[in-house]
């Protein structure tokens, strides 16, 4: 027999689609201001479901971004959290590392959903059935490698080549385009197989990083003259306010991707944005290593994430938190987890 990816998640996947899921109706469940892992995890799921006996549809708070609208097919029913209406649906988190992820109303809805799958060190393994591999670079991979097992052992075909193509996005975008530590063997084997079964890296590349609008230009400019080296070089932040989505017209999504430049500075170990939105304050840290483990930090500021990239959301003036978000930066780096 082929080896298989991930043969313990995948027995577990497959008794709750056996014994709960088939014959009825699914929420699939994704994190609130939605990334491409988290949508693309969605959709895959939603559409590999209704191929085999769910009635499934997608939630969201959000709706998906400009870049990853175009996996949102006539296939795929998706809804945001006001246009959803609960009639008997069992929930399914993809992405979520808590259950605040996803937002008051859907929380309010499913306290405590059916099955959780997901991929960051700090989720909190909050469902009744939880499928966690911190290995996995993304919850796509995850999604992919127990489909490709279920194919493998039980004949059953991936099917619909977005499902393929959907997996293969959420790979690509939270591994930062092939960027960040993991389990790179592993991960290229399941994006062959992937691509034999219906993805397109090529297409996939161009709705993600060939769409800039000019107003996103605009505020890619400010964050750049924001950033400002800190810790002897060894970190930067950038931040961006309020008013500059005002007057440049950009949206908060046209944020994505913007810390990659602080953490891509020589030198620079961690980098940072902060999103100064009068009195909350929203960030994510990228670390060129886990060893610093940034969701540590982040969970210091009610977030949390993955080793080496993680975000955190506050209600605080930006004058006070930034120091302390320095603080604890500055407390990573002098203790760095050797064992990651």
């Amino acid at each position: 027999m082929t080896d298989l990816y991930f043969p313990e998640h995948a027995a577990v996947f497959k008794k709750v689609w056996k014994e709960h899921l088939q014959g009825n109706k699914v929420a699939v469940i994704g994190h609130r201001r939605p990334d491409g892992d988290c949508i693309g995890s969605q959709v895959a799921l939603c559409l590999w479901l209704r191929q085999n006996g769910v009635d499934a549809v997608c939630v969201n708070e959000d709706k998906p971004t400009r870049v990853l609208e175009h996996l949102v097919t006539e296939e795929v029913p998706f809804y945001t959290d006001q246009d959803f209406n609960l009639d008997g649906h069992l929930a399914v988190t993809v992405d979520c590392a808590d259950m605040s992820r996803i937002g008051d109303k859907l929380q309010s809805i499913f306290p405590t959903p059916l099955l959780n799958i997901d991929h960051h060190i700090s989720n909190t393994l909050f469902a009744e059935n939880n499928i966690l591999a911190v290995s996995a670079i993304a919850t796509g991979e995850i999604l992919a490698g127990i489909f490709l097992d279920l194919r493998t052992t039980d004949g059953i075909e991936i099917g619909n080549p977005l499902v393929s193509h959907c997996c293969y996005v959420g790979i690509a975008t939270d591994s930062g385009q092939f960027c960040y530590p993991a389990d790179y063997p592993n991960v290229f084997k399941i994006c062959s197989e992937l691509y034999e079964a219906g993805a397109r890296p090529v297409d996939a590349a161009k709705e993600l990083y060939e769409k800039d609008t000019f107003s996103r230009l605009k505020l890619l400019q400010r964050f750049f003259d924001s950033l400002e080296l800190e810790a002897e070089g060894k970190v930067c932040i950038g931040v961006v306010r309020q008013r500059d989505y005002e007057e440049t017209g950009a949206l908060r999504e046209d944020l994505d991707g913007f810390v990659n430049y602080a953490r891509a500075i020589e030198g620079v170990e961690i980098g940072g944005i902060i999103e100064d939105l009068g009195g909350k304050i929203k960030g994510s840290l990228r670390g060129k290593s886990q060893k610093w483990r940034v969701d540590k930090i982040a969970a210091k500021f009610n977030g949390g994430g993955h080793a080496a990239a993680a975000g955190f959301y506050l209600e605080m003036p930006f004058e006070e938190f930034k120091p302390l978000l320095l603080k604890e930066i500055a407390q990573n780096l002098a203790n760095p987890d050797e064992g990651c």
